[in-house]
């Protein structure tokens, strides 16, 4: 049988800016803008796939090496050979100069177009593509939102969370240590103890830091403490292991398998977390699910700018065997999330938790017009 083949790709850098009422401020800055860039792969039989590149804070570039390098590395392959095509564009472009994160972000982009491409071909919906079925995936609240502010405006903002049906939580730190406790202790004493609260540094913390907080993070059953350092900072990580009983989480940062297999040989992160838009897709994605999985250890996927994101993490969690939790994206404006495809990506049931959308592919039908009028806003998403 003839095989379809990768007829076009491009990509398409989109924005929208944050009115100043609605901005958040957290470890990497105030948020100005929402950047994404989607990924548009077509095959020489008609059928389209969308995915979604993280923006690595410059889309435009990002979207330039989709256009120019990408395009050329994949057009003519098998559409369908997503492994075939994840391994040239390795070969070619990551393996042969170090691993660099915009090669990453555009190859991740490229591979979740691939795979929504054969379920647009096949009639399938993702998880079902995966090997997965639908089931219920726990759910935290997350993305831009329960960021530095004082106790009394965050613990209202994490009652509405909960009153909307959310049972867990993550909270913004790496602000000043007793900052940081005074708001965990908070929103702890406001909420209750059957909430789940986790932590989120964004790198921000030094070592000290962690000595510091966790002690309050232990008394007040932090769930984990996320990225307090870089990736690349592995000294940091084993010494802020040692400190105390409240595991550290990351990955959302790390690029393919070879950078979890090493995060993972060293023992110090107990909680991984792949963004699909980051570690090399969703073909990558299965993999460090897989080695998570063999140490006993669940995978919690970092969600990224849009409901193709969003919508993708839910089929991946629910077609492997050790899914944790699903970040929900409680940000109070984000059109990407709400207007991007036909229907929002996710709803919350009863029970704090999300199920994959049915339909073809991710369950989603993308709106072209709302792209075109979302064009690329140059210059820094935070300040």
């Amino acid at each position: 049988m003839k095989q379809p083949r990768i007829a076009d790709i491009r990509a398409v850098p989109i924005s929208f800016p944050v009115p100043a009422n609605q901005s958040v401020r957290l470890g990497i800055g105030r948020s100005v803008k929402r950047d994404a860039v989607l990924v548009r792969v077509e095959s020489d039989d008609g059928h389209i796939g969308w995915g979604e590149a993280h923006h690595g804070r410059c889309p435009g570039a990002i979207a330039r090496l989709i256009d120019t390098t990408l395009r050329e590395l994949v057009l003519g392959l098998e559409a369908f050979d997503v492994n075939g095509v994840w391994a040239r564009v390795y070969k070619m472009q990551l393996a042969s100069h170090g691993m660099g994160a915009a090669a990453a972000l555009a190859l991740s982009g490229l591979d979740l177009a691939l795979w929504d491409l054969r379920c647009q071909a096949t009639g399938w919906p993702l998880v079902t593509m995966l090997g997965g079925t639908a089931k219920p995936i726990k759910a935290y609240a997350g993305g831009i939102a329960l960021g530095w502010q004082e106790p009394t405006t965050l613990v209202e903002e994490a009652q509405r969370h909960i009153a909307s049906g959310y049972r867990a939580l993550k909270l913004r730190v790496g602000d000043t240590a007793a900052k940081d406790i005074a708001r965990v202790r908070a929103v702890r004493a406001a909420v209750g103890d059957d909430i789940e609260l986790m932590v989120d540094a964004n790198t921000g913390y030094t070592v000290d830091d962690v000595r510091r907080v966790m002690p309050a993070f232990e008394e007040c059953g932090i769930a984990w403490l996320e990225e307090p350092f870089p990736p690349q900072d592995r000294m940091a990580y084993k010494k802020a292991a040692a400190l105390g009983r409240v595991p550290l989480a990351a990955g959302e940062n790390h690029f393919t398998r070879y950078e979890f297999d090493l995060m993972l040989e060293d023992g110090h992160v107990g909680v991984v977390q792949p963004d699909l838009s980051k570690t090399g897709g969703i073909t990558e994605a299965m993999r460090i699910a897989a080695m998570a999985s063999a140490r006993k250890m669940t995978v919690n996927p970092h969600t990224s700018a849009t409901a193709i994101n969003m919508s993708t993490s839910i089929h991946f969690l629910a077609a492997v065997d050790n899914p944790g939790y699903f970040e929900g994206d409680v940000t109070t404006l984000n059109p990407f999330r709400d207007l991007l495809g036909d229907r929002l990506p996710y709803a919350l049931d009863a029970k704090g938790c999300v199920s994959p959308l049915d339909g073809v592919g991710i369950g989603l039908k993308i709106d072209t017009a709302f792209i075109a009028e979302h064009p690329l806003i140059e210059g820094p998403c935070y300040v």
